[in-house]
């Protein structure tokens, strides 16, 4: 796929201005050998049309396999067709071929690479961003203001408009403002303090029909003067046809300036840059926020990196709380479910940095709030009571899946937070195999180590002795493979069995069967497959045998 990126000035963006433009570090160069004045005129993603020229433009290496022969070669393959620059992705904690070095130094190209936390998209973002701001304005009354910002802009537009001007994303939350003056209307001095338009104004301008026509239009809309409210104007700001944030102009104790609309259009082509890079810095946060709290919980990559990108320190102790949702009936659910408890859980605690997966949310608990200590932060009660209120949100949404929420240990240092996160993951385990087996007379699901230490220590057992079960043979392997294969009657039975334990009246009542049919198959077991409950031994491997067998 090769995508140009034509504006409305230049159609082409130096590697300087590239990599002067990328605050947030998605690239990294390694090699320029003519210099980074070299002229890129466009993006190329991955190899999907091998017959086209790459002239001029930049190689995006996406779905190149980690070979270092390969990246040698795919290097090399970029010069012959004439790009400008290659950027392969930075695996985490490996060097860089030297192959792909020699051969970028030997073809004269430059060679990049995309940060680990960074994706695919948040380097065509930056591409898109760079170039609109070498595209931007060069040539009018308003060229100054693109290089002081979103403020300097709406200050200028407002000198030009004579009216007061708002700068908002899609939320309709406010990025810049013009300066307000005392003749300011309600509506835009509560815009303005609270950061955003108030919810019964985005509601009004739904109703109205504004918000879908600001969605869909091209050009200025004119909304007439309201009792208090002033006239306005307001248009949308679009970058490759998506809509990337609106500018508002209000007629602030005196009418706007015959020429307002053509100016308010004028910054809205101007304010395409700056939001394209707001935009970037908001999903680049989020991307290396998430790719560092990830890293922590797992345990890899430079931890103490991933620390300070967290705004921590390794001298702060924290505990981590997990939750984990079982399969949901209704598809979509999940996503609200989880979605629900990561808000809940920032809610309750402002400092708590979140990570959502497929069907687990981590919640890591710092000891500290914004700067000052806690007393009961990372104490195992402040985890504990979180595990429960995320518990609580979850049990009364209706239509929700089973959620199980686990708080795993202090740890000392955020450095450690894997073995939190490793005890956390290890709660909900043990809380799901109590429920499983009809452990507790109603479902727990929220607990923290000390509530379930006994049920964790069988399932650390479990796990070192699941290689030897699995390496061996003898007549409980043969009981345990053949009933299973049969739907796991004997297995079900054997269970409540050794549960309750030997007692044949208290396990008959669990099954739901008259205690002469337990009796009857406790019979087959030792007829048919010789195994005898009565030696203690083999009571124990099929204790065991049982449980490994994952069966309630």
């Amino acid at each position: 796929m090769t995508s140009g990126t034509k504006g409305s000035g230049p159609d082409h963006v130096t590697l300087r201005q590239i990599l002067d433009h990328d605050e947030e570090g998605v690239l990294r160069l390694l090699l320029a050998p003519t210099g980074q004045d070299v002229t890129v005129v466009g993006v190329v993603i991955g190899d999907e049309e091998p017959a086209r020229t790459h002239a001029g433009r930049i190689v995006l290496a996406a779905g190149l396999p980690p070979d270092p022969a390969t990246a040698g070669t795919a290097v090399r393959e970029a010069a012959r067709r004439g790009a400008s620059a290659l950027v392969l992705r930075e695996q985490e904690g490996a060097p860089l071929p030297a192959q792909a070095l020699a051969a970028a130094e030997e073809c004269g190209i430059a060679l990049l690479v995309r940060a680990s936390w960074a994706d695919w998209g948040d380097a065509l973002a930056l591409l898109r961003s760079a170039t609109a701001f070498a595209a931007a304005g060069r040539d009018d009354l308003m060229a100054d203001a693109t290089t002081g910002g979103l403020a300097a802009l709406a200050a200028a537009t407002a000198r030009l408009c004579r009216g007061s001007i708002t700068v908002e994303d899609p939320q309709f939350r406010v990025l810049a403002h013009s300066a307000t003056g005392p003749e300011a209307d309600g509506l835009r001095r509560s815009t303005i303090l609270g950061g955003r338009v108030p919810e019964w104004r985005v509601a009004e301008l739904r109703r109205s029909g504004l918000v879908q026509t600001l969605r869909t239009s091209g050009d200025v809309i004119h909304r007439a003067a309201d009792g208090d409210t002033p006239e306005r104007l307001v248009v949308a700001v679009r970058g490759g046809g998506e809509m990337l944030g609106s500018l508002w102009a209000a007629a602030d104790g005196r009418r706007l300036s015959p020429d307002a609309a053509q100016v308010l259009r004028r910054a809205a082509a101007l304010a395409v840059p700056h939001l394209l890079r707001h935009r970037m810095r908001e999903s680049g946060t989020l991307r290396r926020e998430a790719h560092a709290l990830r890293g922590l919980l797992h345990g890899s990559g430079d931890r103490r990196a991933h620390l300070w990108s967290l705004g921590l320190t390794p001298d702060v102790p924290c505990a981590v709380v997990v939750g984990v949702r079982a399969s949901p009936e209704e598809p979509g659910s999940e996503d609200r479910t989880l979605e629900a408890l990561a808000v809940q859980a920032t809610a309750l605690r402002p400092d708590a940095r979140v990570l959502r997966e497929v069907d687990t949310i981590a919640v890591l608990l710092p000891a500290h709030d914004g700067g000052q200590p806690r007393h009961d932060a990372g104490q195992p009660g402040d985890a504990l009571a979180l595990a429960r209120e995320l518990d609580a949100l979850a049990a009364r949404t209706p239509g929700a899946p089973p959620v199980w929420t686990g708080a795993g240990g202090t740890v000392g240092s955020g450095l450690d937070a894997s073995l939190s996160y490793e005890e956390a993951l290890l709660v909900v385990r043990a809380l799901r195999d109590r429920e499983g087996r009809g452990r507790d007379a109603h479902p727990v699901r929220s607990a923290g180590p000390d509530q379930v230490g006994a049920t964790i220590e069988a399932l650390r057992m479990l796990d070192a002795v699941r290689p030897v079960w699995e390496s061996g043979t003898g007549p409980v392997h043969e009981l345990i493979r053949t009933d299973l294969a049969a739907g796991g009657e004997l297995v079900r039975s054997l269970a409540a069995y050794l549960e309750t334990p030997g007692d044949v009246a208290s396990a008959a009542r669990r099954l739901t069967l008259h205690p002469n049919t337990l009796r009857y198959r406790l019979r087959r077991v030792r007829e048919r497959f010789g195994v005898d409950l009565d030696d203690p031994d083999t009571r124990l491997v099929v204790t065991l045998a049982v449980r490994l067998s994952g069966m309630p």
